[in-house]
């Protein structure tokens, strides 16, 4: 072959070759670029063309800021979780406070009825209004007129003129009313255990008491015994039952139609078995017209005295929104036993919370126990200085 035609091919097949390898350095720096700007980092080429690459820097460029925030309109960023914060339990609500809440009903009737009479200056017709408003709050005919009467010689002694002052007196006389009877609920002196039987008709709230007592005690770290010895009806054991797992209080039971006395009788052996230092009975809800079953309950005492002694407590539960009812009911009852004291259930939802004065008045019964709500906490212990100040929240003469 023509050594000259062999020069050019050998030139041709050179530039192919030097070709090729040119194309393939392109194609690895392209990937090499595209797999470095992946990891962040830029590529720099030179005037031939080269590639020079450099791995991103961890150190913030001199000058450079903070990078502005996230915009959340965006929505490719993804929002901070929620910062989770531990409940906050409300303060439980002191006992002034619930008199003065739970009390609404009846101050919303009462006390604005007083609060216009004083403000329209002191007359005769002012009094006559006062026995009226009074009466209507279930404060009894008898407690009114005397407390009217009383308020109002003092009113012409004193020569008063002011309505806030006549309030003042009013406030007063009720608290006499009411007296200063020990409240405090009797435990045994000797080794117990204490007895309380508790009684009253149904639907007044007897079981719920008992139960919310049962309460107190636990919070008390106290022990006591539930005998359910209302027989009459299985709904009143289950419901005494259930406030015996809430309180973690021991209940005794016996079928439905059993003797209420033997229920009782049982009560008090578990409690002094167990050293439990008090024992709560349950009663069938008596109606106080019912001479046999009024018969009844006064059995059921005597069997308890044979064991116990004397009784410590037995308590008298009354739906305060019975009214003068109540009066009626307090009277037979205290003639089947001796009843030592009242527990006035339902006082938030009625408007004649006055029936307070007529009991003690009328009976000489010191009201030991009020239902203020349908919480564990609304039983409370009955202060008269709170009970008058709820009767006139929020009124201004």
């Amino acid at each position: 072959m023509d050594p000259v035609l062999l020069v050019i091919l050998a030139v041709i097949v050179a530039a192919v070759v030097a070709g090729a390898v040119a194309v393939q350095r392109r194609s690895g720096g392209t990937r090499e670029v595209e797999a470095f700007q992946e990891r962040g980092a830029e590529p720099d080429t030179d005037v031939g063309g080269a590639v020079t690459l450099e791995a991103p820097s961890t150190e913030a460029p001199q000058g450079a800021t903070e990078a502005p925030p996230a915009d959340p309109a965006d929505p490719t960023v993804q929002p901070a979780p929620p910062v989770e914060r531990a409940p906050t339990e409300p303060e439980p609500m002191g006992l002034r406070e619930r008199f003065r809440t739970r009390m609404a009903r009846t101050a919303n009737v009462l006390g604005s009825q007083v609060a216009d009479l004083l403000g329209r200056g002191i007359d005769d017709d002012t009094w006559e209004g006062l026995e009226e408003a009074l009466i209507t709050a279930d404060v009894g005919v008898t407690a009114t007129m005397e407390i009217v009467e009383e308020l109002r010689r003092a009113v012409r002694e004193q020569g008063i003129t002011d309505g806030a002052e006549v309030l003042a007196l009013l406030k007063q006389q009720l608290r006499d009313a009411l007296g200063d009877a020990d409240r405090e609920l009797v435990r045994a002196s000797d080794e117990g255990p204490t007895v309380w039987l508790v009684t009253g008709v149904n639907g007044a709230g007897k079981t719920t008491t008992i139960g919310k007592l049962a309460s107190i005690e636990r919070r008390a770290g106290r022990d006591c015994v539930l005998a359910a010895a209302d027989t009459f009806r299985a709904a009143a054991a289950e419901q005494l039952e259930l406030w015996g797992e809430r309180t973690d209080q021991r209940v005794v039971r016996h079928d439905e139609g059993a003797d209420p006395a033997s229920v009782a009788y049982d009560g008090f052996q578990a409690a002094r078995a167990t050293d439990a230092p008090l024992l709560v009975v349950d009663t069938a809800g008596r109606l106080h017209n019912k001479t046999a079953l009024m018969d009844e309950l006064g059995k059921v005492k005597r069997v308890l005295e044979k064991q116990a002694g004397p009784l410590e407590e037995v308590l008298l539960v009354l739906d305060g929104t019975t009214g003068q009812n109540g009066i009626a009911q307090a009277r037979a009852f205290l003639e089947a036993v001796e009843v030592t004291g009242i527990v006035l259930t339902k006082l938030d939802g009625s408007s004649r919370g006055g029936i307070v004065v007529a009991v003690q008045r009328e009976l000489g019964l010191p009201v030991k126990f009020v239902g203020l709500g349908e919480d564990v906490e609304d039983l409370a212990p009955f202060d008269p200085d709170l009970f008058v100040e709820g009767l006139f929240a929020d009124v201004g003469v």
